[in-house]
């Protein structure tokens, strides 16, 4: 049964097998290439390599939590940067509880930012952060909290459309005026940075690196294994009924706005985790993941690999930051103007995304391949 239950999630289509194959294929062979080969090898990768991988695959989790709101329950949210945020400030806290008396400043309990601006007792929503179970679990609880509260006040008063579009990116822009506040207690415009360790390990090491990049690839696929179990029971039948026609889903008799706000949040709680491990491999989070620019991006993936396919919202996350990386080091001015480039030659052109081109290609293949096998009726024997 449980065989065949996976069989069924990750190896049922192309995309799915291609995806799971890569994810633990890169799970082993990045981090082998990375600890086990000399720096001057041609197979050597380097940490800064599997680093940038690494945040990678978290921005493939964030695109996939986007994914399952936008293009199965048609809720276009342009605030789930806010939810990603969230879950970085609550690893971050931890991380700098961590720190200790290794700080600029050696307080033992208060971490540098507050001791600068001359706090002098730690803010009671910071204790617990000492311990990492409490910190895990509010990695999920504060992005699930905030999603269940705005969901639950939205999808109950039947907001829809461009008005709850607009109303998630209010939310995150509120967010990110609160957190650049310094007298706020999170580090106001410089954020949580100087981090130290994790669970006792050196995040400078290469092992500890090459380790969360192997926790991000795995937690990639256990979300997409959760989207992908989803999407293919019954309650994902209501969630695409719902995203082509609610009115006739309610009419029916379910209550559209109990599966709205169970999707939304289980979204909000995958782009928490994606949060989480990227904190500790980039090193800093601030106020500036709150923008709103950060969560219309977060679309653009999607739109650009293809909504509604999951394994597309990955591939637009790989693909666009790859080109952001490559373009902002190249031309750094310039890369909004090609990304807005991109997502307009995508909208008019590949409507579908990359996976739809390539959808395209391989039906129109397969249609040549049938009718070169099956003959034609002048030549069918009479």
């Amino acid at each position: 049964m449980e065989k065949s239950l996976i069989q069924r999630l990750l190896l049922s289509d192309t995309g799915s097998k291609i995806l799971t194959i890569v994810l633990l294929v890169a799970a082993v062979i990045v981090p082998a290439l990375n600890l086990l080969t000399p720096t001057d090898s041609v197979f050597h990768i380097s940490t800064y390599t599997v680093t940038l991988l690494g945040k990678y695959l978290c921005f493939a989790l964030l695109a996939l939590s986007v994914d399952l709101v936008w293009g199965y329950l048609g809720i276009l949210s342009l605030g789930h940067g806010a939810f990603f945020a969230l879950g970085g400030y609550a690893m971050g806290m931890y991380l700098m509880r961590q720190i200790g008396d290794r700080g600029v400043y050696g307080n033992p309990l208060l971490p540098d930012f507050m001791v600068f601006l001359n706090w002098d007792a730690l803010p009671w929503y910071w204790y617990g952060f000492d311990n990492f179970a409490f910190s895990m679990l509010m990695v999920l609880f504060a992005p699930g909290i905030l999603a269940f509260v705005f969901g639950w006040l939205a999808f109950r008063s039947r907001v829809t459309g461009v008005y709850l579009s607009i109303m998630t990116q209010a939310m995150t822009y509120a967010l990110m005026l609160t957190f650049f506040q310094n007298d706020f207690g999170f580090g106001g415009n410089n954020g949580l940075t100087d981090f130290k360790d994790l669970l006792g390990f050196n995040l400078q090491n290469d092992t500890t690196r090459c380790g969360l990049f192997i926790a991000s690839a795995l937690a990639l696929l256990g979300g997409y294994t959760l989207c992908k179990y989803i999407t293919q029971s019954r309650l994902g039948s209501l969630v695409m009924a719902i995203r082509d026609s609610e009115s006739r889903v309610r009419f029916m008799g379910y209550r559209d706005e109990h599966v709205k706000l169970f999707i939304f949040v289980f979204s909000a709680l995958l782009a928490g985790i994606a949060g989480a491990l990227y904190v500790p491999q980039v090193g800093i989070i601030n106020p500036s993941e709150f923008a709103p620019i950060r969560s219309i991006e977060l679309v653009i993936w999607v739109a650009i690999g293809g909504r509604g396919t999951l394994y597309g919202a990955v591939l637009g996350a790989f693909v666009v930051n790859y080109a952001k990386t490559f373009f902002t080091a190249w031309a750094p001015e310039a890369w909004l103007f090609i990304l807005g480039g991109i997502f307009v030659f995508v909208t008019i052109f590949m409507p579908k995304g990359l996976v739809g081109i390539y959808n395209q290609i391989t039906t129109h293949n397969s249609k040549n391949k049938s009718l070169k096998k099956s003959p034609s009726k002048a030549q069918e024997p009479t």
